[in-house]
């Protein structure tokens, strides 16, 4: 059974009862389903707030005779149509009711008294110490109806780019902070009424309970239309228990297939060819490191996609699942409910794929798997939580050991960073020779086509358009193809391995950092020296 005939056979069963109302009530009953969309009403019998007090719609009135009909539902005041009939008699007129269903009731009302679009302002961006723009929007907030105030919060969050919003309870209101370009901004402090609407909308739509006491995750999605173009944003839902109630933060992931492309990354020509070799053999292992918030499931699907074809068979393992790409079988993986990726892979590599994808290695048994089947005629890929390429090694060696069968599995590591872009009015300036020195040091290894002894860099200017001088994020990535000196590391053959010396070794095989990728870009004026510090 579809929607619309759910919804038929539910307003049936409203007119059935309605008509059995009617016996108790003492009034003849009117099925108004085929022709309430059509027929004349009459206005200024009553008041339309007294038709939404009471819950009655004037019919008709005049004729040979005057004669007044009213249309009432069992909620409307049986004392108020006892009083209508004498106020009427008294005046030598005839009057009738009739009892509608409530689903009537709302067809004519809004007939009646169809909702006005209130068209409410965008929300800003405060800049440090505006607390003017906070009030302006703390006030457009609470004057938001009830049942609209999520909704909007959601959309203005996606208008302006946010990847976060951060509902958070303190003392005496609550507290609306996005995260806008990788930065956490206030955005507004809303009456504490407002907390239960936020709350009980999240437990409708994600399911979770606004009474646990314990940390919740969740998982939504909305259709949000902007200039006729609709797109589906993806939300994941955390909610915590704080001391004033459940704080919530909410990732928004604004799912658009034809931006999950590998040369929309922003690579230059041989970082995407190392990528594409990579991911051209049919076994391996690739990493991608990072913390949270850093682009990896990006990247990660990019990847997946550019595999996406019709002689692959392509898994993932997911949790939760952030994409819904065509063509590819996600699987999710509930870790919080007992589930681990381990299990999840050894049960998938029974359907013999090309290509599986782990959302995060966490722990020795899943590392373990992804090794095994990376070795096995499977291309596997996954994130793993390091500050760089080298450090992931350490990291891994630590978790599993000195791994011969890592050595030979492993193929490609890759760092990523998010780092804010300098919007259109940017200002170059000369450096001063601290700075200098400190460019010339990163750089010294490699070859540029700058003058390390005369250069430029740049600062952002504060626009109305762009109130912080910047204008989206750029992907910084440090790529680690593993080489046979990184093995003799993975293997054990260097004894008392470190960061530092599998980072030399990287570096002498042509590795960039991250740091001097970022320096390069502050270089070239996509971003600020001051932006690089802050990510990496």
């Amino acid at each position: 059974m579809n929607e619309e005939e759910v919804q038929r056979k539910r307003r049936q069963n409203e007119e059935q009862a309605t008509e059995k109302r009617s016996h108790i009530l003492g009034l003849p009953y009117l099925d108004t389903q085929n022709f309430e969309n059509e027929i004349t009403l009459t206005k200024d019998l009553i008041t339309t707030e007294q038709m939404h007090k009471d819950f009655i719609i004037p019919l008709q009135s005049g004729g040979g005779e005057i004669h007044y009909q009213f249309m009432v539902t069992s909620q409307t005041p049986r004392s108020l149509i006892d009083q209508m009939r004498r106020a009427y008699s008294d005046e030598g007129e005839k009057v009738d009711f009739f009892l509608i269903s409530g689903s009537a009731y709302k067809v004519f009302i809004l007939r009646y008294d169809p909702p006005q679009e209130i068209i409410y302002d965008d929300i800003k961006i405060a800049g440090a110490g505006d607390s003017e723009t906070i009030q302006q929007v703390s006030k457009t907030l609470n004057s938001v109806a009830t049942d609209k105030v999520f909704d909007f919060l959601l959309d203005q969050a996606d208008k302006l780019g946010a990847s976060d919003i951060h509902i958070e309870n303190l003392r005496n209101f609550i507290r609306i902070r996005m995260r806008v370009d990788g930065i956490l901004h206030p955005v507004a402090e809303i009456d504490r009424d407002r907390y239960r609407v936020f709350m009980g909308e999240l437990s409708s739509r994600a399911n979770v309970s606004t009474a646990s006491s314990k940390p919740q995750s969740g998982h939504m999605q909305k259709d949000i239309t902007r200039d006729n173009v609709t797109h589906l944003l993806n939300i994941r839902i955390e909610t915590i228990p704080t001391m004033y109630g459940q704080d919530a933060v909410l990732r928004l992931f604004n799912f658009d297939e034809s931006l999950l492309n590998i040369d929309l990354l922003g690579l230059l020509p041989e970082e995407k060819a190392q990528i594409e070799e990579v991911i051209s053999h049919p076994r391996g292992l690739v990493l991608m490191v990072g913390p949270t918030g850093s682009g990896k499931s990006t990247t990660l699907y990019s990847i997946i996609n550019a595999l996406n074809t019709t002689d692959r068979k392509i898994i993932t393992l997911e949790d939760p699942i952030e994409y819904g790409i065509p063509g590819i079988s996600q699987i999710p993986i509930q870790t919080g409910e007992g589930g681990s990726f381990a299990d999840g892979l050894r049960s998938v590599l029974r359907l013999d794929p090309d290509v599986v994808m782990i959302g995060e290695i966490r722990d020795a048994d899943t590392a373990k798997t992804a090794i095994q089947a990376s070795i096995t005629g499977h291309l596997v890929l996954s994130s793993f939580h390091a500050n760089s390429t080298a450090a992931a090694f350490s990291r891994m060696i630590d978790l599993i050991g000195v791994n011969p069968i890592f050595s030979s599995s492993v193929r490609l590591l890759i760092a990523q960073r998010l780092v804010r872009k300098l919007a259109d009015n940017k200002e170059a300036y000369t450096p001063d020779e601290a700075t200098k020195r400190y460019v010339q040091e990163q750089l010294a290894s490699i070859q540029t086509d700058f003058d390390l002894n005369n250069f430029q860099l740049f600062k952002p200017i504060p626009t109305a358009e762009y109130p912080f001088g910047y204008s989206g994020r750029s992907a910084l990535m440090e790529q680690l193809v593993v080489t046979e000196p990184i093995q003799k590391f993975i293997r054990g053959d260097v004894q008392d391995i470190n960061t530092n010396d599998i980072e030399k070794a990287a570096i002498s095989t042509g590795m960039l950092t991250l740091t001097q990728k970022g320096i390069l870009a502050a270089l070239r004026g996509e971003t600020t020296l001051e932006e690089i510090s802050r990510v990496i």
